[in-house]
């Protein structure tokens, strides 16, 4: 099965690499050309995300910028525009949480500032892990991978799992992650992907495609 389904999977990415290696360009050009407004709010975003769709999680954020709250609103200000997220309430709790938090003592924020400061991308992933409620290992790296750090992480989600095992890379889909397991799985993508010779971006987004049809984020 797994062999079969290598070479499948194979004849897509050589079909939508171009789209992969765009959108990978657009992730790079938040880091690079953004500011931290830019980066702040692909944070939220990642916030959003968990047990959710990601297109429900940038409408979500779209309707709060849209309304004109999401830089400035209280809990009770956005959980009409997070009926498209699970878990409404405590996200917007955790919304509130992170804009003070992502604030200097003049109000302004920092995201940008704050990420660059702290080492590499694992260091990066440690810190945010530790700081940002509402943010675990999968959360974290997607963060990561969304404003262009993506090429040494994996984003551990059903989707990437399901196909991950289906390829061999694991024997069994883990009824619960913690960061040690998180990393061992991890070291086995980084160690497949060298093998099947993508880079770890482009093999997340490549499945990602598979699942949903489309090189979101």
């Amino acid at each position: 099965m797994s062999n079969q389904y290598l070479i499948e999977i194979m004849k897509v990415y050589k079909r939508i690499k171009p789209l992969i290696e765009a959108r990978i360009d657009g992730y790079k050009e938040i880091w690079f050309n953004g500011n931290n407004e830019d980066v702040y709010k692909e944070l939220a975003f990642c916030i959003l995300t968990p047990q959710s769709k990601a297109r429900g999680a940038e409408k979500a954020i779209n309707g709060m910028l849209e309304a004109e709250v999401f830089w400035t609103g209280m809990e009770d200000d956005l959980i009409p525009y997070l009926n498209v997220v699970r878990f409404k309430n405590t996200k917007a709790k955790n919304l509130v949480i992170l804009r003070e938090f992502m604030k200097d003592e003049e109000g302004r924020i920092v995201t940008k500032t704050l990420v660059d400061k702290i080492g590499d991308v694992f260091e990066k992933r440690i810190w945010l892990v530790k700081n940002i409620k509402g943010i675990g290992y999968k959360e974290a790296s997607h963060f990561l991978r969304n404003i262009g750090f993506g090429d040494e992480i994996a984003i551990l989600d059903r989707h990437i799992l399901k196909n991950i095992m289906r390829l061999g890379v694991i024997d069994e889909i883990p009824k619960t992650i913690t960061p040690k397991k998180y990393l061992e799985i991890e070291k086995k993508i980084e160690k497949y992907c060298r093998e099947i010779e993508i880079p770890m971006d482009h093999f997340d987004l490549l499945l990602w495609y598979l699942e949903a049809g489309e090189v979101f984020k």
